[in-house]
Order: C-alpha cells, then structure tokens, then sequence
C-alpha cells in the first residue's frame, strides 16, 4: 500500500508538466510560420503569392530586405518565416522543405540507413547521430532531418527491441520507466525546434543541430572512450563495474525505489529522471536521444552496456512513437526519406542485434566512442559556414565553403566505414570463436564418452 501511494504523488507530480508540454508541443506549427508553395514572384515589387499547403487560401507576402527574391523558386513546398517585427506579411526566411531526390542520393539514403540501422542494433544508437547529419549533407533541412529521421526510427526501434529481447538483454521495467519522462523531453524538445524555426529559420535550426551534435557528442564521446579503454586495459573478460557516480546514486534511498531486475540495480525513481528528460530532449531537438540515454543508463544509473544499449532500443520505440506524432502535426516529415532508411535499416537492426551476442561490452563502448568523435568532425566543419550566414564570424570563401563541404562529407563517410567495420569485424570474430569454442565442446563431450 505504501509503494503504491508513493507511485500516486509521483505520477501526480509528473502530470502538470506533462500536461503542459503536451498542449504546448503538439499544437503544430507556429502562427508565425507559413507553409505552402509560391505562385508568383515580382522581384521588381519584392512581393511574392504564396498557396498556403492544404487549402486554396493564396496570401500575398512582402520580401523582407535579408531575402534574396532570385533565391526562391516556384512550385516548390516551402517553410516561410514572418518578420512582424518589420512589419505586417514581411517575409524574414524562406526554406525549401523537401530536397530534390536523385538516384545517388537515393542510393546513399539506403547506404547510411543499412549502416545505421547495424549501429542501433548493435549499441541502442548509432543511427540517429549518423542519419540525421547524413540528410543534412544530402539537403534536407535541419528541421526536416529531424523529424524525418524519428518517423523512421520507431518501427526500427521495434524490431530490435524484440531482437535483443530474445536474448534476454532487455529491461522492459527501466525502459517504460525511462520513456515516461522521456516523451515529456520529447515535447520540451519539440518546443525548443520550432522557437528556433520561428525566431531563426532554417539557417538557425541548422547551426543549432550541428552546434549541439559537436558539443554533446565530443564529451560523451571522449568519456565513452576513456571508459572503453580503462575495461580494455584492465582485463577485457573482466565484469563490467559500474561508476563511481552510478554507485552513489544507488545508496540514494528516495522513494520510490524501483528493481530493474535484467539490469541488476536498484535505485531512486527520481535518479531517472534527469535521464529519461535529456533523453526525449535531444531525441526531438537532433533526433539523438540514445548516445546519452545508453551512457546515462550506465553511468547515472549503473545498468551494463549490454543492458542499457537494448533497453535504449525499448526507449527509441516509445518516444519515436510519440515524437512522430508530434512531428507530423507539423508537417514536418518527409516520408520520402523515412522509406528509404527504414527499407535497409530493418534489416541493419537485426544484424546489429544478434552480433551483440558475440561480443564483450567494451567493444560496444568502442564503437559508440569512435562514431560519436567522428561524426563530430563532420558536423564542426560546417559550423563555420553556419556562424558566417549570422555574422557571428567573417564571411568564408567560395573555395574554403566547398572545402569544407568535402572534409564534413568524408568524415561522414568515414564515420558509417569505421562503425560497420568494427561492429561486423567483432561479430564475424566472435561467430567464429563461439563456433571453435563449440566443436571443442563436442569433442571433448565425445572424448568422454569414448
């Protein structure tokens, strides 16, 4: 009877905030946004007619002086942000929603998607922070990416859920437990993304993207290899130990007290929480939640890589989920590129799901580690290009921008090489063990029979 009073005030204290992300969050658009596509252009007027998206409504707008009136195009679906400040229908950005697709971006849609989909398998992630900033370079705006990339994830998500759930590698306890603050960071995050749009545009959701994917991904990335290289060097069949941090969170007697009994820990509800909010806020923000919901669940709350990587699968479906909803209210999606991912992706996640059962925990920290400070890079060189089209640092070359352009694409490149092969070398080498190790067993049992 006392737990379950003690669940009682903890929901109650969780529905006010939940309840008023929600309303704040899945409203759609903001009122200072317009979608739609553009009828006419007059750039001697600087004026400019545009079909508002689902309805025949045309509205007549007015170029703001920072748009280029030979930059829009016709017959195009458009993102068109409002200057009320300079005045009434004062155009301030104008983005393109849906880039043009070509069979080379088609065919590198379904490259990244196989790659990212091993990744999530593999370490509970992977796939987000590699496809979102690989639609970007392809041309898909920020926003987009985004929101485009969630769609997909929630029935990748799924599926490997179930995969590692077969090898009894997941707490569904933690995962519904992380999901519930989850979906409330996924509103907060989703509030923050169309502020951004609506105050900045595409440019500013852009440099916002790729400023948080730098910064979050080399921290946690330099501690996630620190941490891999410590397990290595310190006996790699060694038990994984849980952190210091993570010890002390669990001698926090807070009700309620939850037992996750896959990831042998027990620990406060409230130590959840920072993690499960963290979590849905960069899932909606950059579409990455599972490179600090798989680190927080082992290092906040002490679960195992094994454990938190396939629990994270758990997380991704719920909020995924969810955060397509919302995104979809917006019309943000672009199921073109959700398809195309989720056509090689599905098959990705199983194959990443059952290599992780060949291999140690360290070697999944490696991969995670490794991808995160290399898609780093690639982000970071379009950073300056970025903080140029706001004046927050002089103005590139032509020569230098397209420079840049090709060290980002590259090191994306190298980000999807470096993953897929030390994710499928460990599970090929750990195949061909477990089978050796196997033979032996039959020999030996043979040999004693004899």
């Amino acid at each position: 009877m006392k737990r379950l009073v003690i669940a009682v005030l903890f929901s109650l204290f969780l529905l006010p905030l939940a309840s008023a992300v929600f309303a704040a969050g899945g409203a759609g658009p903001d009122k200072s946004m317009l979608k739609g596509v553009f009828t006419e252009i007059n750039e001697a007027a600087h004026t400019a007619v545009l079909q508002k998206d689902g309805t025949t409504e045309m509205k007549s707008l007015i170029i703001g002086e920072k748009v280029k009136p030979e930059t829009l195009r016709l017959g195009k679906k458009v993102l068109v942000s409002m200057d009320h400040d300079a005045g009434e229908n004062v155009i301030k950005d104008v983005s393109i929603m849906f880039m043009d697709m070509t069979l080379q971006k088609l065919l590198a849609l379904l490259t990244v998607g196989l790659v990212g989909g091993i990744l999530s398998g593999f370490i509970g992630s992977g796939g987000a922070f590699v496809l979102t900033p690989a639609m970007m370079s392809l041309g898909a705006p920020g926003a987009v990416a985004v929101a485009s990339n969630m769609c997909h994830k929630f029935p990748k998500a799924m599926i490997g859920t179930y995969k590692r759930w077969k090898y009894g590698q997941v707490d569904i306890k933690l995962a519904i437990t992380m999901s519930v603050t989850a979906i409330v960071g996924v509103q907060i995050g989703v509030m923050i993304q169309k502020y951004i749009l609506n105050q900045w545009g595409n440019d500013g959701s852009n440099l916002y993207v790729s400023a948080m994917f730098v910064i979050v991904l080399v921290v946690v990335g330099s501690y996630v290899a620190y941490d891999a290289y410590k397990i290595a060097k310190g006996g790699k069949d060694g038990p994984e130990k849980a952190s210091t941090l993570a010890l002390a969170m669990q001698k926090i007697n807070l009700p309620p007290m939850m037992n996750f009994k896959v990831a042998k820990v027990r620990i406060s509800a409230w130590v959840t929480i920072p993690v499960g909010l963290a979590t849905g806020m960069l899932a909606a923000t950059i579409a990455v939640g599972g490179f600090i919901g798989v680190p927080g669940m082992i290092y906040v709350i002490g679960a195992s890589a094994m454990v938190a990587s396939a629990s994270e699968l758990g997380i991704a479906f719920i909020m995924g989920l969810w955060g397509s909803i919302q995104w979809g209210l917006s019309g943000l999606i672009d199921i073109r590129l959700s398809v195309l991912l989720l056509a090689t992706s599905l098959i990705g996640v199983q194959v990443g799901a059952l290599g992780t059962t060949y291999v140690k925990d360290y070697i999944i920290k490696i991969t995670m580690a490794a991808t995160m400070l290399i898609v780093a890079v690639s982000r970071g060189a379009l950073l300056p290009g970025y903080l140029a089209k706001f004046g927050l640092v002089g103005q590139i070359t032509p020569s230098t921008a397209a420079f840049l352009e090709s060290v980002s694409f590259w090191a994306l490149v190298a980000a999807l090489a470096v993953a897929g092969l030390i994710s499928t070398g460990a599970m090929v080498k750990g195949m061909i063990a477990d089978r050796k190790e196997t033979k032996l067993h039959i020999v030996a049992e043979v040999v004693d029979r004899a």
